[in-house]
Protein backbone atom coordinates (compact mmCIF):
# COMPACT_ATOMS: atom_id res chain seq x y z
CA UNK A 1 0.00 0.00 0.00
CA UNK A 2 1.31 3.46 -0.68
CA UNK A 3 2.33 5.99 2.03
CA UNK A 4 1.29 9.46 1.88
CA UNK A 5 3.53 12.24 3.99
CA UNK A 6 1.40 15.93 3.88
CA UNK A 7 4.15 18.41 4.93
CA UNK A 8 3.58 22.28 4.59
CA UNK A 9 0.25 23.04 7.67
CA UNK A 10 1.10 25.91 10.07
CA UNK A 11 -0.15 29.29 12.05
CA UNK A 12 -1.36 31.50 9.31
CA UNK A 13 -3.05 35.18 9.76
CA UNK A 14 -5.97 35.75 7.68
CA UNK A 15 -5.34 36.70 4.01
CA UNK A 16 -2.57 34.57 4.24
CA UNK A 17 -0.98 31.83 2.24
CA UNK A 18 0.41 28.27 2.59
CA UNK A 19 0.96 25.60 0.25
CA UNK A 20 0.68 21.81 1.37
CA UNK A 21 2.84 19.04 0.29
CA UNK A 22 1.98 15.40 -0.17
CA UNK A 23 4.46 12.90 -1.18
CA UNK A 24 3.49 9.36 -2.21
CA UNK A 25 5.94 6.41 -1.41
CA UNK A 26 5.06 5.03 -4.62
CA UNK A 27 3.95 6.14 -8.69
CA UNK A 28 0.79 7.96 -8.80
CA UNK A 29 0.86 7.57 -12.54
CA UNK A 30 -2.15 5.08 -12.20
CA UNK A 31 -3.49 6.58 -9.08
CA UNK A 32 -7.63 7.07 -9.86
CA UNK A 33 -8.25 10.17 -7.32
CA UNK A 34 -5.38 12.24 -5.31
CA UNK A 35 -6.94 14.79 -3.28
CA UNK A 36 -6.97 16.73 -0.02
CA UNK A 37 -9.90 16.67 3.01
CA UNK A 38 -9.85 18.36 5.57
CA UNK A 39 -11.86 17.55 9.23
CA UNK A 40 -12.33 21.00 12.21
CA UNK A 41 -12.99 20.05 15.44
CA UNK A 42 -16.74 19.19 15.98
CA UNK A 43 -17.17 18.16 12.09
CA UNK A 44 -17.33 15.62 9.35
CA UNK A 45 -13.67 15.30 7.27
CA UNK A 46 -14.95 16.67 4.30
CA UNK A 47 -13.56 17.00 0.72
CA UNK A 48 -11.08 19.94 -0.70
CA UNK A 49 -10.07 19.30 -3.59
CA UNK A 50 -9.50 16.27 -5.70
CA UNK A 51 -7.89 15.44 -8.92
CA UNK A 52 -8.52 12.29 -11.22
CA UNK A 53 -6.22 10.05 -13.28
CA UNK A 54 -7.53 12.18 -16.59
CA UNK A 55 -6.57 15.35 -14.57
CA UNK A 56 -10.08 17.26 -13.83
CA UNK A 57 -9.86 18.99 -10.46
CA UNK A 58 -13.13 19.21 -8.83
CA UNK A 59 -13.24 22.46 -5.46
CA UNK A 60 -15.51 22.49 -2.46
CA UNK A 61 -17.20 25.90 -3.29
CA UNK A 62 -16.06 27.11 -0.51
CA UNK A 63 -12.48 27.19 -1.30
CA UNK A 64 -12.94 27.87 -5.33
CA UNK A 65 -11.24 30.84 -6.56
CA UNK A 66 -8.47 30.41 -3.59
CA UNK A 67 -7.21 27.25 -3.70
CA UNK A 68 -5.38 25.48 -6.16
CA UNK A 69 -4.62 21.43 -6.61
CA UNK A 70 -1.64 20.37 -8.77
CA UNK A 71 -0.22 17.24 -9.38
CA UNK A 72 3.72 16.23 -10.55
CA UNK A 73 3.68 12.76 -11.25
CA UNK A 74 7.80 12.91 -11.61
CA UNK A 75 7.92 13.71 -7.75
CA UNK A 76 5.17 11.38 -7.51
CA UNK A 77 3.47 14.50 -4.92
CA UNK A 78 0.74 16.42 -5.07
CA UNK A 79 0.18 20.10 -4.02
CA UNK A 80 -2.32 22.28 -2.30
CA UNK A 81 -1.95 26.14 -2.68
CA UNK A 82 -3.75 27.91 -0.18
CA UNK A 83 -4.25 31.47 -0.76
CA UNK A 84 -6.38 34.26 0.97
CA UNK A 85 -6.90 31.87 3.75
CA UNK A 86 -9.56 32.36 6.45
CA UNK A 87 -10.10 31.29 9.59
CA UNK A 88 -12.87 28.74 9.25
CA UNK A 89 -9.65 26.98 7.06
CA UNK A 90 -8.10 26.13 10.09
CA UNK A 91 -8.44 22.30 9.94
CA UNK A 92 -6.72 19.04 9.79
CA UNK A 93 -5.94 18.37 6.19
CA UNK A 94 -5.59 14.83 4.74
CA UNK A 95 -4.28 13.85 1.94
CA UNK A 96 -5.85 10.94 0.06
CA UNK A 97 -4.83 8.47 -2.49
CA UNK A 98 -7.41 5.55 -4.65
CA UNK A 99 -5.70 3.21 -6.15
CA UNK A 100 -7.79 0.79 -7.92
CA UNK A 101 -10.04 -0.97 -5.34
CA UNK A 102 -7.64 0.25 -2.33
CA UNK A 103 -7.54 4.05 -0.69
CA UNK A 104 -4.41 5.23 1.41
CA UNK A 105 -4.34 8.19 3.91
CA UNK A 106 -1.79 10.52 5.32
CA UNK A 107 -1.44 11.27 8.84
CA UNK A 108 -2.63 14.80 8.33
CA UNK A 109 -1.12 18.08 9.04
CA UNK A 110 -2.82 21.14 10.82
CA UNK A 111 -3.86 24.29 9.52
CA UNK A 112 -4.39 27.31 11.79
CA UNK A 113 -5.81 30.78 10.35
CA UNK A 114 -5.71 33.34 13.00
CA UNK A 115 -7.61 36.27 12.69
Amino acid sequence: QVQLVESGGGLVQAGGSLRLSCAASGSIFSANFMGWYRQAPGKQRELVAGIARGGATNYADSVKGRFTLSRDSAKNTVYLQMNSLKPEDTAVYYCKLNMGLTGSWGQGTQVTVSS
